[in-house]
């Protein structure tokens, strides 16, 4: 008797702490488990790296990273350990409850509360029987925000925004309570739980909310308070000058002045030449009184030979082009040299960019023949073709996008799935190289009845479909060639706006999406307007090269000068003044040989080599990081170890200073040829010298305070050499020399 007293007290308390529930929770029918819990553990943080979504879970219980597998969470909660986790009888007793809410003990802490809809929610689930979904249940196809920019007057002002998903079945569902947020930048705002967002400090940032796949961002202005600020209405160029000028107005950002024409000529001659001006590039620039003498100037780099061989230099080094001795891995210098032509041959014709990628994309045949073909043996340097592999390096290059993310489980910062990786590798997976009639000879083919790659989680085949597509693409043939088509289609924006993103890079020193090959919705563009305008440009054109480059350059933005004004002095995102931009490798290298008149030898190569025409050529395998000459390791250009952009490195490092300074690269150079002895024989005094060595190493001539303290250094001794050797050493290893300004 006293056993049932006990029992029945136990219950009567228990029955005390139920949530209150509505007479539409007690009549409604179960929650979704995929549309209602679910959401609710991403929310909660439950299924994160950090806590159960970790590859082996935590505290003995896992769930799927941010909830990539519901089948397999399902089964965790409910059919793991039965009766632990979930107790259909007295629902407040489940541990997924009593933990959340810190009843009991919890490494997570306190979730959420008793009076919460998250609690409620996931009660009424465990009331009704914790029931999986009987049925296919809506899918979330699109995630919308309730406004896409705010600006903010002054700090401490608020607003909240609500969050919509768009469902396959043209339904939609406010889950604003269902959503993640996130800031960008919380010293310009915050956000909290609910989707309010507080301006903190002036600047921009982006506001995100995260629901099921899908992030989706609020572009976010807080104006500066007191600062008195006036437009100065600068000069318009063209469209790149009016959308970055009217981001710049927003913030209340006046942009710097128009560089000389001294800076001009030596950044736009690095940028498109990918070398200094020489002497007499600099006097015909200066001797010319014509209003559009920039435009004419940047029309002549852009058909010269060096914006051939930078380009090439460039794509060689983002499709890890080297060359070998060892022929298993398919990495012959013969292979190499003839894909390094092929490349050449694209930029100097100019062909199309969609053209020259889908050609690769395509190829088949020997790989000592065949250029375009050996985009199958250089993206991935092994004996045997890794699709896997290669599906990701192709994703990152040509569209920006680090697929690989979704290898293991959906995307954890931006929309794709474990699908869309499987369904891209399978694109690859009938790649195949045999050897052909000689040892070095690689043959690409594709194996039409190689079968598709098989989804990690479930096994199931996942046949070869591009991204957001329904339908997969025909079988039975080669799928490369519809890739190719998807791929490069003027409509294709993941394609054009990483191409158009990258140049712009290549130009300004940094993306209006930064990192280069990070493309995702939590890594926003920084001028989307802008982005925009470059894509269309780009496409409309015919995806021409050198016809956005001309759009750039002859920019004011482009133009402007690197000396900050007092609005702009910490502006490092939005391109109101040029930023400092330290010369790559080679072409550091190729503008000493410009300067000093000594060519660089490069075992190998035929003599005249220039360091932008040479890649890395080993003896052995050619794995892992190649650089070929201890030149470029030490100066950072690109290892091709990986696919990634950060393999050009671009920070100063004291090994570069002191190998400038002591090393062989200028020592060897500074008197050979007797340049400057014939240039003091030449001039009649020392300002004429002076002149002569500024233009030369830096196109311009020294300032008045330079020229004051060196006519002291030099004293008597106007026509001895060794001291004018001092100066031109000076102005070599001078960081003026070594970036673009």
């Amino acid at each position: 008797m006293t056993m049932i007293k006990n029992i029945l007290v136990t219950i009567c308390g228990c029955l005390l702490l139920l949530p209150t529930l509505s007479a539409d929770d007690k009549d409604s029918k179960a929650p979704s488990f995929r549309r209602d819990i679910m959401p609710i553990f991403f929310r909660a943080g439950c299924n994160t790296g950090g806590c159960h979504g970790a590859s082996r879970g935590k505290d003995g219980f896992s769930l799927s990273l941010f909830g990539y597998n519901p089948k397999g969470d399902y089964y965790s909660l409910t059919q793991e350990m039965i009766g632990r986790r979930i107790n259909t009888s007295i629902p407040e007793k489940s541990l997924l409850l009593t933990k959340a809410t810190g009843e009991v003990p919890h490494t997570g802490g306190d979730l959420f509360t008793k009076d919460s809809e998250h609690y409620k929610t996931i009660y009424n689930w465990i009331l009704k029987g914790a029931p999986d979904d009987k049925a296919d249940v809506p899918e979330t196809i699109k995630v919308v925000l309730s406004t896409e920019r705010i600006t903010f007057n002054k700090k401490g002002e608020s607003q909240a925004i609500k969050v919509t998903e768009h469902n396959n079945d043209g339904s939609t569902r406010d889950v604003t309570s269902l959503a993640q947020f996130s800031t960008n930048n919380s010293s310009v705002a915050t956000v909290d739980e609910h989707g309010n967002i507080t301006a903190v400090g002036a600047g921009d940032t982006y506001v995100f909310a995260r629901f099921s796949r899908f992030s989706v961002g609020v572009d976010i202005i807080v104006l500066p308070e007191g600062d008195d600020f006036v437009w100065k209405q600068p000069k318009e160029n063209n469209y790149i000058d009016k959308l970055v000028y009217a981001r710049l107005q927003k913030l209340h950002i006046n942009p710097s002045e128009i560089c000389d024409d001294e800076t001009f000529l030596r950044r736009v001659t690095v940028d498109l030449a990918g070398r200094t001006p020489t002497v007499d590039e600099y006097h015909a620039f200066m001797a010319d009184n014509r209003a559009n003498k920039r435009s004419i100037k940047i029309d002549i780099l852009l058909e010269s030979d060096g914006f051939t061989d930078l380009w090439t230099a460039i794509w060689a080094e983002q499709l890890r082009l080297v060359g070998g001795q060892y022929a298993p891995v398919a990495t012959h210098t013969k292979a190499a040299d003839t894909f390094f032509k092929w490349i050449k041959k694209q930029i100097h014709t100019g062909r199309p960019l969609n053209e020259f990628v889908a050609e690769m994309v395509g190829a088949s045949g020997s790989n000592l023949t065949n250029g375009p073909a050996n985009l199958y043996t250089m993206m991935v340097h092994k004996p045997r073709f890794d699709p896997k592999v290669f599906a990701a390096d192709f994703s990152q290059l040509f569209m920006g996008i680090q697929i690989q993310c979704a290898e293991c489980h959906n995307h954890p910062f931006d929309r794709w799935t474990m699908e869309d990786y499987y369904s891209l590798v399978s694109f690859f997976n009938g790649v195949k190289r045999k050897s052909g009639v000689e040892a070095r000879e690689r043959r690409i083919f594709y194996d039409v009845s190689a079968p598709p790659a098989k989804h990690l989680v479930d096994g199931r085949p996942m046949p070869a479909k591009v991204f957001d597509s329904i339908e997969p693409v025909p079988a039975g043939g080669d799928s490369r060639k519809e890739l190719a088509k998807w791929l490069t289609a003027p409509t294709n924006k993941l394609f054009s706006r990483n191409l158009a993103n990258r140049i712009w890079a290549q130009m300004m020193g940094k993306g209006v999406v930064n990192p280069v090959d990070d493309v995702r919705v939590s890594n926003p563009p920084v001028n989307g307007p802008l982005l925009d305008a470059l894509d269309e440009s780009l496409v409309k054109s015919g995806f021409k090269l050198r016809s956005l480059v001309r759009d750039i350059c002859n920019s004011q933005v482009y133009q402007l000068s690197t000396k900050p004004t007092k609005s702009n002095k910490l502006d490092t995102r939005q391109f109101s003044h040029s930023y400092l931009k330290k010369l790559r490798a080679d072409v550091l290298l190729d503008s000493v040989v410009t300067v000093t008149g000594i060519e660089r030898r490069f075992r190998g190569f035929p003599e005249g080599t220039k360091a932008l025409e040479y890649y890395p050529r080993m003896n052995g395998d050619t794995a892992g990081a190649n650089f070929g000459d201890d030149f470029f390791k030490t100066f950072g250009r690109s290892s091709r170890a990986t696919i990634a952009a950060s393999e050009t490195k671009v920070e100063p490092t004291l090994t570069q200073a002191l190998h400038l300074a002591v090393g062989d690269t200028f020592q060897a150079r500074i008197g050979a040829g007797g340049k400057i002895d014939k240039l003091v024989k030449s001039k009649s005094n020392p300002n004429e010298i002076l002149d002569a060595l500024f233009i030369m190493t830096l196109s311009r001539k020294p300032t008045e305070l330079e020229r004051s303290e060196l006519l002291n250094l030099i004293g008597e001794t106007t026509k001895d050499s060794a001291v004018y050797k001092d100066i031109f050493w000076g102005l070599l290893n001078s960081t003026e020399f070594s970036f673009n300004h």
